[in-house]
């Protein structure tokens, strides 16, 4: 049941919105000065407060200047001496909304409702936020881990370009998540391309977007990545499967920062980060002709390798952690314990699949298992599938 504090100095204000509130089935507390609604919120969690502005002592605007800068709850100004500026006043400082006096039931009722509402999507943003956070986190405490996060340290506040080499599934999108994340750009756009993915006649117009008409299917002007990217980073995927029509204009744009949408003949700037990763030896690629030495010298100014799991088998036992806190935490399972037993286990297994094989077991042991998996856990359902 959502809780109300009500704050003001009128003790026929305080009961009439007591009754109505407590009608339409909220718990409310109401007290008759700024000190004293401090006093509990400091004491007990409340969802909304609605507070007079004219009061004795501290008025409203203060309290709502301390709520703001020590709380995260919905404040509902209320005043018989409103007028404009008064308003105005309260909503930049970070009321919610303003209400004149004598309050409308429907109003305060609606005002409420959609501050409960608010308060409760940036509830779940925030979880939301601290899901991706913790999903994007790199992990591990190896020689190799400790290289590349001090690397991404160094260059991710520069423009430079950077080519992120490694097998499938060893984590070469949460490198380059990282680099976005701690660059200058990281309040714009993180557009990601899987150029494997998309079949070679339309990664162009995936790419660099397309003008009505420029082919059969084209029935509207449609904006590529690179403008969707626009002052952000794009992350070109596995661009060792990219055409060679395709690898030139890639190359026109980073010399240029310009790119022009098929079918049309207009140049149009673009100001984006390039971060590319392949699992393909790209200088063997261009010994068979299959990929640009120019666009390759553009694009590696910054290497960076990220190792196979079997080359960092010391980041198993935090890796295992991390994602069976990740995983029972998704899906409403109470925490799972693994015992030193089973770790040496999972550092005997050979991890073709990486780190995305390796979370997928951990996934299997989460449903399969009890509460602490254990060495057999790993024998009867790891070791007999990837040994």
């Amino acid at each position: 049941m959502p809780k109300i504090l009500i704050i003001d100095d009128e003790i026929a204000i305080r009961k009439a919105l007591t009754n109505i509130l407590t009608y339409e089935g909220y718990e409310t507390e109401a007290v008759e000065d700024g000190n004293s609604g401090i006093e509990l919120l400091k004491k007990n969690a409340v969802d909304v407060v609605i507070c007079d502005i004219k009061m004795k002592g501290m008025d409203g605007l203060e309290v709502l200047d301390y709520i703001i800068e020590n709380f995260d709850i919905p404040v509902i100004m209320i005043s018989g001496h409103g007028n404009i500026e008064t308003a105005v006043d309260a909503m930049k400082k970070g009321a919610y909304d303003f209400i004149e006096k004598p309050t409308d039931l429907n109003r305060t009722l609606l005002a409420i409702r959609n501050a409960l509402e608010r308060d409760k999507l940036i509830q779940e943003t925030k979880v939301l936020k601290r899901k991706v956070s913790k999903t994007y986190d790199m992990v591990g405490d190896s020689n190799a881990m400790k290289r590349i996060k001090d690397l991404i340290e160094r260059v991710a506040a520069t423009d430079a370009r950077v080519l992120i080499t490694g097998g499938n599934g060893t984590g070469k999108e949460l490198v380059a998540r990282w680099l976005h994340e701690k660059s200058n750009r990281a309040d714009f756009p993180f557009v990601e391309v899987n150029c494997a993915a998309i079949p070679s006649e339309l990664i162009e117009s995936e790419l660099f977007g397309h003008e009505k008409g420029a082919f059969t299917s084209a029935i509207k002007q449609r904006k590529g990545k690179f403008e969707q990217a626009e002052g952000g980073t794009l992350f070109l995927d596995e661009i060792g499967d990219m055409s060679l029509s395709a690898q030139a204009k890639v190359l026109r744009a980073l010399q240029e920062n310009k790119i022009s949408r098929v079918g049309g003949d207009k140049d149009i700037p673009v100001n984006v980060r390039i971060i590319a990763a392949t699992n393909k030896n790209l200088q063997k690629e261009i010994e068979n002709h299959t990929f640009r030495e120019d666009l390759y010298h553009r694009l590696s100014v910054i290497l960076i390798q990220v190792p196979a799991l079997n080359q960092r088998l010391e980041d198993i036992p935090v890796l295992a952690e991390h994602f069976l806190d990740i995983i029972c935490a998704e899906n409403g399972y109470p925490i799972k314990t693994i015992s030193p037993g089973a770790i040496k286990e999972l550092q005997k297994c050979k991890w073709t699949g990486n780190i995305r094989e390796f979370r997928n077991v951990m996934e299997r042991f989460v449903i399969l298992c009890g509460p602490t998996i254990t060495e057999e856990d790993v024998k009867n359902f790891v070791s007999p599938l990837i040994k």
